[in-house]
């Protein structure tokens, strides 16, 4: 099929050649003798109507040539207009805007696989390094115990032990590797319900209590909602379980004997559809530093920290970000070195 340009040009040129050989034809058989001047009169007209006709084929493609986007070596498209589109066409216009949406809707997607790729890569060589450190320890334990030690009253059973502490390690990262990997992915069903979130809190203090007392930390709960009054939500209770064990594990663990964690609800006022659920703390406290970082996957606030007590997995602190996201609240953390730290989440008290 021709190109525009040449169907703008020949059309024109075509309908002036016939009018002009009906008007010559016509002047040839009413005044024969003005036939040879109309003749070559046509031919000029001919001539000037197909300058006209390829200029303005020109310029009316020219528009429609700088809209054609060009692709890049990585297959990008590219899109750099030398027309003003204000003096372009209303269609072209528009179809400027529809290639620019286009063109920046796919930088947008090519940015974002780049950032999910790096995060991929990022998380599969913390994955390797996090599932390495406890395989390598409990070979080393069994290595150690096969040579020889299995026959050491004094040593076999604390390998067996050290070992034992390492297997649940792994298992533990493996399950929240599965976790996380559920909610990104988005085939971790939620079972969003309402229901009264200050005899659950007051449960949960009570279920966590015997671990509490192993350090001497005192676990209460209290909050500024009367005792027979509801504060209900709406939330799926197995997973606000889950983010309140990570927090109040947590807590536990960076407490020094003695200390305390309370456990605060506040019901907000009635014009916000929302509770906040606070976990406080008089442990060893953030540095302000790394709070920005600190729901990330596999991030250690430093070695002091990890080496004052048990490390987890490196992952609860991102699960319970994920979970608290996907009951469209919001979570966070102040701190202060020596003195402890508070995180809260919120929850909506109506049905999204």
């Amino acid at each position: 099929m021709p190109s525009l340009r040449v169907r703008a040009t020949v059309l024109p040129v075509v309908f002036s050649f016939v009018i002009l050989a009906i008007a010559d034809v016509s002047i040839a058989f009413l005044r024969p003798e003005l036939s040879v001047p109309a003749l070559y009169l046509s031919v000029l007209l001919l001539v000037v109507f197909t300058a006209i006709s390829l200029w303005y084929a020109a310029r009316l493609i020219r528009p429609i040539n700088d809209l054609m986007p060009t692709v890049d070596s990585k297959g990008h498209l590219e899109f750099r207009s030398t027309t003003k589109k204000t003096t372009a066409p209303e269609e072209l216009q528009a179809l400027a805007k529809v290639i620019d949406q286009i063109i920046e809707k796919q930088r947008l997607d090519d940015a974002q696989r780049e950032k999910l790729e790096r995060v991929r890569s990022e998380f599969l060589a913390n994955v390797s390094h996090e599932l390495r450190t406890p395989i390598f320890a409990v070979q080393g334990f069994i290595e150690t115990l096969l040579d020889g030690a299995v026959d050491d009253p004094k040593v076999n059973r604390d390998f067996l032990e050290r070992a034992r502490v390492q297997a649940e390690r792994l298992n533990n990262l493996l399950n929240d590797l599965i976790d996380i990997s559920r909610i990104e992915s988005g085939e971790m069903r939620m079972s969003f319900r309402m229901f009264d979130i200050q005899p659950f809190l007051r449960e949960f203090t009570s279920e966590m209590q015997p671990q509490a007392r192993t350090k001497d930390i005192e676990l209460y709960f209290t909050g500024n909602v009367l005792p027979h009054h509801e504060a209900s939500v709406y939330a799926d209770k197995e997973r606000i379980k889950q983010v309140l064990i990570n927090l109040v594990d947590n807590a536990i663990k960076y407490s020094g004997n003695g200390g305390a964690i309370k456990i605060e609800l506040l019901n907000g006022e009635p014009t916000r559809n929302e509770v906040t659920v606070r976990v406080i703390d008089t442990g060893i406290g953030i540095p302000a530093e790394h709070i920005p970082r600190l729901f990330e996957r596999f991030y250690r606030v430093d070695k002091g920290r990890a080496r004052s007590s048990p490390g987890g997995t490196g992952l609860g602190l991102a699960i319970v970000k994920h979970i608290t996201e996907a009951h469209h609240g919001k979570i966070s953390v102040t701190s202060e070195v020596g003195k402890g730290s508070t995180f809260q989440f919120t929850l909506c008290k109506e049905p999204f």
